[in-house]
């Protein structure tokens, strides 16, 4: 239990101080960024368009889950096709909180490759998209999930601290401590020898990684632990990045919403846009670009190896008060009492909500269904509770057009 808990302290430590400012720089980005800035700068089907939207994306906290709602909002506003599907491949690949973890466990180095290569390879996805995908129109007229709402300077600062420590820690907290302790696990239970066996070659590492790794959901965060431990296992950095790039963007769900409401032929290109990009970059990294630049882990972040010089008050504090944040975040969600006038309401079942945006895209668009008074979704549960005299097909039209499913 010593050799197992040890070095997921020094994973926290080492993290938690990061993850804390990176949520914090997220609060920022969600009450003082409109949508509306951005919105209306993509809808043209050319370069750069492209270009914004991956610009727009790399330093959103958004999850491969989170990324979708957002994405299909865009798109049925008008953004071009090959606009969104930049998005889709550059925001869930990084994200403030994860460029700074980056920093924290896996080195300089990689912290800035992560968001060039999402980049590069979101602009590759999105100007093929374009270009191929001319003849499709998956266009659906869907209310703005942003409010209209104008907000107070201190009801905007509340609104941070509630995103960076309600909302964020609710959506993506429970990946994160699931990758510290997988992290952990792969500490013990892996030999130290197992990727160094055939480490001369790198692409079978990646095949593995690939593998196990794009059907999986892991956020660009809670896949930084994992990364660590199977570098510290001899896994190659390129192998590494694979993993950080095909785990956060792209899941089963993704694939099949994608396919659903994008298009089949643009799940193609993003899904071989994400694997080629993750093949040729991560095979760049491991033939090209100096080893030293990827040492850092194993010199510096050692399971075992951190002592009393090596963890300073302030990490320590940090994790104690991220623990407590993410111990207040998940009692909200799992403990708060839902006080339901059930004889006032219909219930309906979705599938496919994950995060709290998806929550608040289809409580704000479910509002602007016509005879609808109230709309409370419970995201635990799956039930969206709506009160009004309302047609229920338009509820379940617009619930499957948000890319969700109706289910009962």
């Amino acid at each position: 239990m010593i050799e197992y808990i040890k070095p997921l302290l020094d994973l926290l430590n080492e993290m938690s101080p990061y993850l804390l400012l990176g949520f914090f720089i997220a609060g920022i980005l969600h009450e003082f960024v409109p949508q509306h800035i951005y919105r209306k700068r993509l809808s043209d089907g050319n370069f750069r368009s492209v270009l914004l939207a991956a610009l727009f994306g790399i330093p959103l906290p958004l999850c491969s889950c989170g990324v979708l709602p957002t994405a299909i909002s865009l798109r049925r506003e008008g953004v071009s096709k090959g606009a969104t599907t930049s998005f889709l491949i550059s925001t869930p690949q990084t994200g403030v909180d994860s460029i700074i973890a980056t920093a924290s466990i896996l080195g300089i180095p990689f912290a800035i490759l992560r968001p060039i290569i999402a980049l590069i390879t979101a602009l590759v996805g999105g100007c093929a998209v374009n270009h191929m995908c001319k003849d499709e129109n998956n266009t659906v007229s869907v209310a703005s999930t942003e409010s209209n709402t104008k907000k107070s300077f201190i009801a905007k600062c509340l609104g941070v601290v509630h995103y960076a420590f309600i909302e964020m820690l609710q959506d993506i907290g429970k990946w994160i401590i699931i990758g510290l302790v997988i992290a952990g696990l792969i500490t013990v239970l892996v030999p130290d020898d197992f990727f160094t066996s055939y480490s001369q070659y790198p692409i079978i590492n990646m095949i593995i990684v690939m593998l196990f790794s794009a059907p999986m959901y892991l956020c660009a965060t809670g896949s930084i632990p994992i990364a660590a431990a199977l570098m510290l296992k001899g896994l190659s950095p390129g192998a590494a990045l694979v993993l950080l790039m095909a785990g956060p963007a792209t899941n089963a769900a993704a694939i099949l919403l994608i396919d659903k409401v994008m298009g089949r032929r643009t799940l193609v290109i993003y899904l071989v846009t994400i694997i080629l990009g993750a093949f040729t970059f991560g095979l760049m990294i491991d033939y090209m670009l100096p080893s030293q630049w990827f040492e850092h882990i194993t010199m510096t972040h050692t399971p075992g190896c951190c002592n009393n010089e090596g963890t300073v008050w302030w990490k320590t504090a940090s994790s104690i008060l991220f623990a407590i944040l993410l111990a207040i975040a998940m009692i909200i969600k799992y403990i708060k009492p839902h006080n339901h006038n059930k004889t006032m309401q219909q219930t309906f079942k979705i599938k496919g909500m994950m995060c709290n945006h998806c929550k608040n895209n289809v409580e704000k668009n479910l509002a602007k269904v016509q005879g609808v008074t109230a709309v409370n979704v419970d995201l635990t549960e799956g039930i969206a509770y709506i009160e009004g005299d309302f047609d229920p097909a338009k509820i379940i039209a617009t619930i499957n057009e948000l890319g969700y499913e109706y289910i009962g």
